[in-house]
């Protein structure tokens, strides 16, 4: 194996919204841990140049990775887009007792055990949404133009991504005690914006995110997977909503 080249199998949890880069062009930051429970940070993924091997929330990847220069956290990889192989996908009856050890009480918790990923278990939680200023949303539109355009030869034509109208938020607190409000970066909580305003229109859509963060996701069991900001490290930023129940255990029949 190249020098420096390393492998590992990783279960991803997060997909990120994809991301305009200056280098990379369009860009999805994943996260997951390992079979050993290590968190993981996987980037830069191309996600919509991937073929045969795009892979979804719950499903076991392996990959060839070499650690960043750029990137001091101890979870970060720097993948090798075209070694990704896909693995199987994790049964809903294993996920919370595999899991249910990575949550802390507070991403403060996390820091000081060295962690830059973790899971947290929200309480009062309160599902927002925000419509976009129409400059943001330009802003965004024109980053996504210059990101399609920056492909090698390689690469298939890729139409840019249009920007979400709405920004996506929750109020919630932490097992201390301290109150927040976390801005959405899960891309999976946008997709489903796009797939119930396609079916039901926007207003419809937007109560129907409503029900499922406010009252089915709580009911069940959520948890919010939170990472830091590569430039700010002190920043902590939502970076995926989970559906994972606190115990686990199957009812008896």
């Amino acid at each position: 194996m190249e020098q420096g080249i390393r492998h590992e199998k990783s279960l991803v949890l997060v997909k990120a919204l994809p991301r305009g880069g200056k280098v990379h062009g369009e860009t999805v930051c994943c996260a997951g841990v390992t079979p050993e429970l290590e968190w993981r940070r996987q980037y830069p993924i191309r996600f919509r140049h991937l073929k045969e091997s795009k892979f979804q929330r719950w499903q076991w990847i392996e990959y060839k990775y070499r650690l960043p220069k750029d990137d001091s956290r101890p979870e970060s990889r720097y993948v090798q887009e075209g070694s990704i192989v896909l693995g199987k996908i994790l049964p809903k009856s294993k996920r919370p007792n595999f899991l249910n050890s990575l949550i802390r009480p507070s991403v403060e918790d996390a820091a000081k055990r060295g962690q830059s990923l973790t899971l947290i278990r929200p309480q009062n939680t309160r599902f927002k949404w925000r419509l976009k200023k129409p400059e943001e949303l330009e802003k965004e539109r024109q980053d996504y133009i210059k990101a399609a355009s920056q492909k090698s030869f390689l690469d298939d034509e890729k139409t840019p991504l249009e920007p979400w109208p709405y920004e996506f938020s929750f109020d919630y607190s932490s097992e201390d005690g301290k109150t927040h409000k976390g801005i959405c970066h899960d891309w999976e909580t946008s997709a489903m914006y796009w797939r119930f305003s396609r079916s039901e229109g926007e207003k419809p859509a937007l109560d129907k995110m409503g029900e499922v963060f406010n009252e089915k996701y709580p009911e069940k069991g959520m948890v919010f997977a939170m990472g830091t900001n590569s430039r700010r490290p002190k920043q902590w930023l939502l970076n995926g909503v989970i559906l994972l129940d606190e115990t686990g255990q199957l009812p008896l029949l």
